[in-house]
């Protein structure tokens, strides 16, 4: 038996689009929803992920949601709730149909516009919301005496490629923020529970430590 999980990865993912967004299924034939259209931004730079949740559509389609031979997996799925008289089936064929209008006529990469949902934005901004959310969460009182040990903690645990990544999209996080207001209510979305330390704003605290990484890895 294919291990449970790995049969439907993608398709898992843009489930999860529909799950941040409070499971609610708002396509139509005519036009993607907006946890669909959230998929299909980020996507835009790597169509073969659409391709991939076509295949994986089409394999869960034709075994059937209710087969004991994908079960396991089946429920392991974020689930969305259909409208009133709209099956579940119904509404993975409604994604297909745009998936394969998306694939066939790629659009330009959507990493230049700013995410919509939850979900875009820590698909986004992947290394920095691990970053936010693991080290500056709402218990950080309880395990840092300082936001400085915090940051140690992560160049310790975290591979030199992690770092890497979490300098990278805070740059493009910050570009995507110009706006203070913005960048706070973003950078919540992305797991910061605590204030920068006393008298740092936001935004230079989150380029300070862009600069910490850079140096570190290039040590």
């Amino acid at each position: 038996m294919t291990p449970i999980h790995d049969r439907f990865t993608e398709l898992h993912d843009l489930l999860q689009a529909y799950e941040w967004s409070g499971n609610t299924f708002d396509d139509t034939m005519e036009a993607p929803g907006a946890a669909l259209t959230s998929y299909l931004r980020v996507v835009a730079a790597k169509p073969q992920r659409a391709a991939a949740a076509v295949r994986e559509l089409d394999d869960l389609l034709a075994v059937g949601l209710f087969s004991d031979e994908v079960a396991d997996d089946v429920d392991l799925l974020p689930h969305i709730e259909p409208p009133s008289g709209v099956s579940v089936e119904d509404c993975l064929r409604v994604i297909r149909h745009h998936l394969s209008h998306f694939l066939a006529k790629p659009p330009a990469d959507g990493s230049t516009h700013r995410p919509q949902t939850a979900w875009e934005w820590r698909e986004r901004f992947p290394a920095l919301a691990h970053l936010l959310g693991s080290y500056f969460h709402q218990d950080f009182s309880a395990e840092y005496q300082s936001h400085a040990e915090a940051v140690d903690d992560y160049l310790a645990l975290e591979s030199p490629e992690d770092h890497r990544a979490a300098a990278t999209d805070i740059d493009a996080f910050i570009a995507a923020n110009p706006n203070d207001d913005d960048l706070t209510e973003a950078a919540r979305v992305l797991g910061l529970r605590i204030a920068p330390p006393k008298g740092v704003p936001l935004r230079q605290w989150l380029i300070d430590i862009r600069d910490i990484l850079t140096h570190h890895t290039a040590a």
